[in-house]
């Protein structure tokens, strides 16, 4: 028996939906944590060329293989370009799967401190509390670990058991607004700090003589990865997308909103930062020392309105990762669905468990346990987890992204694509031909120097 399979009730569905899956702790944690290392506006500058050069080409080309199949990662590659495609597609759902496993445990880490900011709102501060200590306490606690990983593990699989209407879309109609106010609210408190002004020219005025050769390659490659590319997320979200909907809009509307989001991210962040006297000096250490442990503190001693705005701070951190995880996981279900003929509902309760044993084995791997702390495959990576984020973000979804790029650009006809792209809802912006020279010729380029860039000059993209 087929199971039937779902559409977006609507453009705004789909478009809060995949905008959710697109927002994620990238947004929330890296991309202020490398605009801050690539001092500020001339990064941000040439991150925004790259994301229209880059990103948003890439984004038209996955959810026009999903829609021309109504197929899952796999399905969609071997009907749109041809049979050994789906190579390709299961690599993008293997990507998916490793990724979810980690990145679960860093989404269970909000769980914890919205916990703690909900205590220290009630009670208080504890004197002489050191915020690095208590992460570090809590990262090497297995059983806290362990729990909340299958607290959140629970959550996406709860979403994505209920199917793409009933749980993944209403999820994200509930969700996103809440995470827009939250945001919106936690700007205008920033607003309110002495330093927002200092913030606001960080961020939005480009020197061009602060940026270097490594900077520009680090805004092309956060540009690709920031969008859920290369790995199968927005093939399976296009694949479900009716055909009066417009992907060209749809695409617009998720790049601007992400792009957005990741701004503001910054500006909250930046401004706390410019108004605490020693700050700047002391954040720069890790993408965790912003989120986890220079801001938890920060709220309840120097941020206007603070004592409310930590624990919403860590609900939507939580919202961002429950959005991106959910399509993680959608990736991997549907896949098993349409390939092997499996219902959703036993799909997802299948694939959300085999998940989570690679998720305990991230979740163990920061306490002291033998091979999964000390595993060392690549230079400077210690444990499972720092072993499979370092896998995915350097290899796995650049040449998944360079993959779609040729497929989209050079081995799915002309024909097939345009009559995707460019029809009655079409705005008049678009041009086919200039989306078809940036995916054969821009964007593969980009992404090649990215894959070049790990391989031979030891560049880092996790």
């Amino acid at each position: 028996m087929t199971e039937q399979r779902g559409n977006w009730t609507s453009s705004a569905g789909f478009v809060l939906a995949a905008t959710g899956s697109a927002i994620g702790l990238g947004n929330l944690w890296k991309f202020p944590f490398i605009t801050w290392e690539n001092n500020g506006g001339a990064f941000v500058l040439m991150y925004l060329v790259c994301i229209m050069a880059v990103g948003l080409p890439i984004m038209m080309a996955e959810l026009l293989i999903g829609r021309s199949s109504q197929k899952s990662a796999v399905g969609a590659l071997k009907e749109a370009v041809g049979p050994a495609w789906g190579v390709l597609g299961l690599w993008g759902v293997l990507c998916g799967f490793i990724l979810l496993s980690y990145y679960t445990v860093i989404a269970g880490w909000s769980l914890f401190y919205f916990a703690q900011t909900v205590g220290w709102t009630a009670g208080g501060f504890p004197d002489g509390l050191q915020t690095g200590d208590l992460f570090g306490e809590q990262v090497s606690n297995p059983g806290l670990q362990l729990v909340m990983s299958l607290g959140f593990s629970m959550a996406t699989v709860g979403v994505v058991y209920f199917g793409v209407q009933k749980g993944i879309e209403r999820i994200a109609r509930l969700f996103l607004p809440i995470l827009f106010g939250i945001l919106l609210l936690m700007l205008f408190s920033a607003l309110q700090m002495e330093g927002s002004g200092e913030a606001l020219a960080f961020v939005f005025r480009p020197s061009f003589s602060e940026l270097e050769p490594a900077g520009i390659l680090e805004a092309l490659g956060h540009s690709f990865f920031t969008l859920s590319l290369g790995m199968g997320a927005m093939i399976t979200y296009g694949s479900y997308i009716a055909k009066d909907q417009s992907i060209v809009k749809a695409s617009a509307v998720i790049v601007v909103l992400d792009t957005v989001i990741a701004l503001v991210a910054c500006l909250i962040m930046f401004s706390v930062i410019f108004s605490v006297a020693g700050m700047a000096e002391q954040v720069g250490g890790s993408t965790v020392g912003m989120l986890f442990i220079s801001l938890p503190q920060l709220f309840y001693t120097e941020v206007p309105f603070g004592t409310i705005l930590g624990p919403l701070f860590y609900v939507l951190v939580a919202l961002a990762a429950l959005t991106s995880t959910m399509s993680l996981l959608e990736v991997v279900t549907s896949y098993v669905i349409d390939e092997h003929g499996i219902s959703r509902h036993n799909a997802t309760i299948l694939c959300g468990a085999a998940v989570f044993v690679f998720t305990i084995f991230a979740a163990l791997s920061f306490a002291d346990v033998p091979v999964l702390s000390t595993l060392a495959v690549f230079e400077g990576k210690t444990g499972w987890f720092e072993t499979a984020d370092h896998f995915v973000s350097n290899w796995m979804l650049p040449t998944g992204g360079l993959g779609i790029t040729i497929a989209a650009g050079w081995f799915m006809t002309r024909e097939k694509s345009e009559a995707e792209l460019v029809d009655a809802t079409t705005p008049a912006w678009f041009s086919y031909g200039a989306w078809r020279f940036f995916i054969r010729f821009v964007a593969p380029a980009a992404i090649s120097a990215i894959i070049i860039a790990v391989m031979f000059f030891g560049v880092d993209f996790s």
